[in-house]
């Protein structure tokens, strides 16, 4: 994410009318013997959102049906969600906002829905026979409709569904993907995706992955399918509707480029987004193999969102990108995307190094020494305001130090190796552990010091954990 693309803010909107919830009683529990279960947990307890994720079950995949109208802003959804349950079921938990759930299944029953606030809960038939037991893998199906909703965040950031001039724009970082679909909505359940949304003819919709098959019109509505096969990350779902301009090419090592950008926008974009290819080669010899098998952008309008995303194959851009900007959300392909947070604490390890190969960048073709880097950010004193790896709120978890401070602690890691060769290939050895996977910071220290051989415990304190400013050399 690159928060230092100016926030633009909408003026309000109209209020809509809440579209009721489909009235479905809990069954009673009562059972006697055989695999009671129990509830599974309305969040996973993040540091700064505890409400968000859900306890009791993994997502393996998400198949969602979108029929989106954007003159109205509404939508008719079907989301199928495969999963295996981490323990004996008797209920489990959807994260869903606004949305009104039309009905439910799980495993082809009839689901009783109860809803508080933006949590779905799911109970199937209360019979002992019908639980679901650790281990087995089950089928959720969700049939929703109505006015997706925009979210503000903590940093009063907007997200979720995005209205636009000529149609809508999905972004979930850190809640707001579950505006448009519901899900396990908690960067540490990743899973594989497919998406198919039909809107009127002349618009196009673009998500993550690779387009699954030309697209289909039939009586004046186009219908577009999207594949993601690598595990994914909700807040990195997106989904772009709109004209768009759209581009499908392939670099040299056999990855697929699909970009998508407003006319409006495309002869300023051109020049940057041809330099994907460049950059992906780039950013692939110093942090290992591309980790997928897309890439590409989505550029939008100036207005359409307040800032850059690093959705997965595809980083979203509000209005034509500077090259910096672009090394930087392609940098989070690896540094996010594929090694993805467990919590929302360990998110200075996405900003941090996606900050740091920007440095590198400068370094190599810019001929700006990333100790000059180094020496800027140190002097900045917005970076100080708390530790990288211990915001104060969520409110903060965007906020400078994340980034520029988190990139000080990259280079100081480079200073301690002593030896560029040995520290990229520190950088090649972090993405290849946890490629596809989730890592926490305490992960990070602990590979760091494994790999080098060195008590690193001063660093940390000082850079990682201080909350006062340290000498530049210490």
């Amino acid at each position: 994410m690159d928060h230092r693309t100016p926030a633009r803010r909408r003026a309000p909107r109209a209020a809509r009318a809440t579209l009721p919830l489909l009235a479905l009683a809990l069954l009673a529990p009562a059972c006697t013997g055989g695999v009671e279960g129990k509830p599974g947990a309305a969040g996973v307890r993040d540091p700064y959102f505890p409400k968000l994720g859900n306890g009791g079950y993994d997502v393996t995949h998400y198949a969602l049906t979108l029929d989106v109208d954007p003159d109205e802003q509404t939508l008719r959804g079907t989301a199928e969600i495969t999963a295996r349950a981490t323990q004996d079921l008797s209920s489990f938990n959807l994260d869903l906002a606004g949305l009104t759930v039309d009905s439910a299944t799980v495993e082809g029953r009839p689901a009783a829905v109860n809803r508080a606030g933006d949590e779905l809960t799911l109970r199937t038939d209360a019979k002992v026979e019908d639980r679901l037991r650790k281990g087995e893998t089950f089928r959720t199906v969700v049939h929703y409709s109505g006015s997706p909703k925009t979210i503000t965040d903590p940093d009063e950031s907007e997200e979720g569904w995005l209205p636009t001039d000529d149609g809508a724009l999905a972004l979930g970082e850190p809640t707001g993907s579950m505006a448009w679909y519901p899900g396990n909505n908690h960067p540490s359940d990743k899973a594989a995706y497919d998406l198919t949304v039909t809107v009127p003819k002349g618009l196009t919709a673009v998500s993550n992955g690779v387009m699954a098959g030309p697209p289909v019109t039939e009586k004046g509505r186009t219908t577009f399918r999207w594949h993601t096969a690598e595990p994914m990350a909700s807040y990195l779902a997106t989904l772009a509707i709109g004209e768009f301009e759209t581009k499908t090419s392939t670099t040299a090592g056999g990855i697929t480029v699909f970009t998508a950008v407003d006319p409006e926008v495309a002869e300023a974009s051109a020049r940057t987004i041809a330099r994907i290819p460049e950059v992906v080669a780039w950013e692939s010899e110093h942090f290992g193999p591309y980790p997928f098998s897309a890439t590409g952008a989505i550029v939008e309008r100036e207005d359409d969102a307040g800032y850059a995303l690093e959705t997965q194959n595809r980083p979203v851009f509000p209005g034509p990108p500077d090259l910096g900007t672009l090394v930087h959300e392609m940098a989070h392909q690896w540094f996010g995307d594929s090694v993805t947070p467990k919590s929302w604490r360990d998110m200075w390890l996405n900003e941090g190094l996606a900050t740091y190969a920007g440095w590198l960048w400068g370094e190599e073709k810019e001929d700006t020494p990333a100790d000059e880097s180094f020496d800027n950010a140190y002097e900045d004193e917005d970076n100080w305001a708390f530790p990288p790896a211990d915001p104060p709120s969520a409110a903060e978890i965007s906020d400078e130090p994340v980034y520029g401070r988190g990139a000080m602690v990259i280079h100081k890691i480079r200073e301690a190796v002593d030896d560029d060769e040995e520290f990229f290939a520190l950088l090649r050895g972090w993405t290849k552990k946890y490629r596809h996977r989730n890592a926490s910071t305490a992960d990070f220290t602990a590979y760091v010091e494994e790999e080098t051989g060195q008590d690193l415990s001063d660093l940390w304190k000082a850079w990682l954990y201080g909350r006062s400013r340290p000498a530049a050399d210490g």
